[in-house]
């Protein structure tokens, strides 16, 4: 099981989204998103990663895809985001049963739910107009081909993952994995921080989740 140790940084004191990433990239944790795990079935790799911080009152992620054909098909929340070029973060507070996954594609359109399984899940609408998402594009030609280095900026407040009021993520443990996917792209794909040790593709498995330690 993959650990990740995510530092404490004063995100919400920047002033731009800009200078946000900024630091994120100089003093945030930095996680491959690297696992192909279904790999005679879908063989495709990216190169991806994450960067990770909180404040102790959100979790700030950071994520970079290198040369993919997107797809941007779903432009309004809790469409079918995982279809198209998608980043996604899943967690489970330490000691519970319930999960949360938070599903993005390119162009920020966002999934966001509480599961006690796959199929049992509730929307997170409340939370959703907290969330922030900043992506940009960069589209090259690379071997007479097209294709698009992309970032996806996030920042998810403690109450959407479940974390009361009073409650600080300073000093939480949380199981978490990171996927890269893309159930309709043109090379569809299923990449994951954690190891997923099933025979068909699932990322709906908390069984696999690696640990967060939050400083």
């Amino acid at each position: 099981m993959r650990t990740l140790t995510v530092p404490k940084q004063h995100i919400s004191q920047c002033e731009t989204i800009f200078d946000c990433v900024n630091l994120l990239h100089e003093a945030g944790a930095e996680a491959k998103i690297d696992q192909v795990n279904w790999k005679d079935e879908f063989p495709k790799s990216l190169p991806v990663t994450v960067r990770v911080a909180h404040d102790g009152e959100k979790i700030y992620l950071f994520y970079e895809v290198t040369g993919e054909e997107i797809r941007a098909e779903n432009t309004k929340d809790f469409g079918s985001v995982w279809e198209d070029s998608c980043v996604e973060f899943f967690m489970q507070r330490d000691g519970e049963k319930v999960y949360r996954n938070f599903e993005c594609n390119v162009l920020g359109s966002l999934l966001a739910a509480k599961h006690e399984t796959r199929e049992i899940a509730e929307k997170l609408t409340e939370h959703m107009s907290s969330i922030t998402r900043f992506a940009t594009i960069k589209h090259r030609y690379e071997n007479h081909k097209q294709v698009s280095d992309w970032t996806m900026y996030l920042a998810i407040p403690k109450q959407a993952m479940g974390f009361g009021p009073n409650e600080s993520l300073s000093g939480q443990k949380i199981r978490a994995n990171f996927y890269k996917c893309g159930d309709r792209t043109p090379e569809t794909h299923f990449i994951s921080w954690n190891p997923i040790d099933l025979p068909s593709p699932d990322f709906h498995v908390p069984q696999f989740f690696g640990l967060l330690e939050l400083e």
